[in-house]
């Protein structure tokens, strides 16, 4: 046999194993479509009803107070979704969320977790932290670390930081710093012989939703202000001052109140 002919029979031979591989080959199966999607919570801020204006603008609280508001900041924790009575919380990562009023950028929480399509009951989240999550130290990084709760006093994060001015009855405007956080039990002698967890878990009425797979849903997370002084207590900051982070009877009312200060905006 000639040289060339051997060659071509080698290439040959060659091309046909290469093909009788090829075709054994199965092709790979499809990925299958995602059946999961995303939820967005927005955030906005009302008093009694209507926009909240920050900074100037006097409102009447329950108590006859009047007052204006800077800002509100606070933390969310432990966001839980329901189905069929089912809790799941959301905590892939760490699962809490700041928002400060005047920063757009926290207005906005894109949840992390991707969640299976369906129709949800409704959502719930813890207020702040509680006393397990709340740990000194978390943040290092502007806003959150601004939220710092004094070591001496519990440690920690605030959960809600609402400052202000209000008209005294000799008409006088004061500041007030409406500010929750651990709270302290004290001894005869004024020692802190303990702490007390003022996070609470807030239920929101009506907050049934959808989740369509590789969609994201979005709600709108309605803070009223006007709301921490009504209900249950009506609060009154001539009865409590213009701080009450060593307060806790103060600070029990905030908890109590605020129960229906957030809503789904329709």
């Amino acid at each position: 046999m000639s040289y060339i002919k051997y060659k071509t029979l080698l290439l040959v031979l060659l091309v046909g194993i290469i093909s009788l591989a090829s075709s054994c080959e199965k092709d790979p199966d499809p990925v299958p479509p995602s059946t999961k999607g995303k939820l967005q919570l927005n955030f906005d801020f009302y008093n009694d009803g209507v926009p909240m204006e920050w900074g100037t603008k006097a409102y009447t609280n329950a108590a006859g107070n009047e007052y204006s508001a800077y800002y509100v900041k606070f933390f969310i924790s432990r966001l839980t979704i329901y189905q069929g009575g089912n809790a799941k919380v959301l905590n892939q990562y760490h699962n809490s969320h700041y928002i400060e009023s005047s920063r757009s950028n926290t207005l906005q929480w894109t949840v992390v977790d991707e969640i299976e399509k369906g129709n949800y009951d409704s959502l719930a989240f813890t207020f702040g932290f509680n006393d397990e999550d709340n740990q000194s130290f978390m943040f290092v990084n502007q806003p959150e670390a601004n939220m710092v709760w004094p070591e001496d006093l519990g440690g920690g994060y605030h959960a809600m930081q609402l400052d202000g001015k209000w008209r005294l009855p000799n008409d006088t405007l004061t500041g007030y710093n409406f500010h929750l956080g651990p709270g302290q039990l004290y001894d005869a002698s004024g020692n802190i012989t303990g702490f007390i967890d003022n996070s609470f878990i807030v239920n929101i009425p009506s907050s049934d939703f959808n989740i369509s797979a590789e969609n994201t849903t979005s709600l709108t997370l309605r803070m009223d202000i006007a709301k921490w002084f009504e209900s249950p207590y009506v609060y009154d900051h001539n009865t409590y001052g213009g701080s009450i982070m060593e307060n806790q009877e103060a600070m029990e009312k905030v908890v109590l109140n605020g129960w229906d200060v957030f809503s789904i905006a329709n």
